[in-house]
């Protein structure tokens, strides 16, 4: 399996425009873009998951700096989600008494 990065989608590429472009290569499992929570709409950005890895490859390399909807597309193997560091604390400075009830700076 493949898990491919796709970044700079115009914010009108459909799911389905995604796999077509993806299916000469090999088939795939799974296509999705991620939209924002609020309104709904195309971050310009999106994850296809091929079946073999080297189609997947083959796709990568055909694909990366291609033009598709007047934008150059980013094509490259996603990265794993990581957990940010300080394991989800906030960090936004207002920690009380260890820095100073939040005055000063840190």
């Amino acid at each position: 399996m493949k898990n491919i990065f796709v970044g700079n989608l115009s914010f009108n590429t459909s799911e389905d425009e995604l796999r077509q472009l993806f299916e000469p290569f090999g088939p795939v499992d799974r296509v999705s873009i991620m939209t924002d929570r609020d309104t709904g709409r195309s971050r310009g950005f999106g994850f296809v998951e091929m079946t073999n890895n080297e189609d997947g490859e083959k796709a990568i390399t055909a694909l990366n700096g291609s033009q598709v909807g007047g934008r150059t597309l980013n094509v490259n193997e996603a990265r794993p989600k990581t957990e940010h560091a300080g394991g989800g604390r906030d960090r936004g400075g207002r920690g009380g008494d260890r820095h100073g009830g939040g005055r000063g700076r840190w």
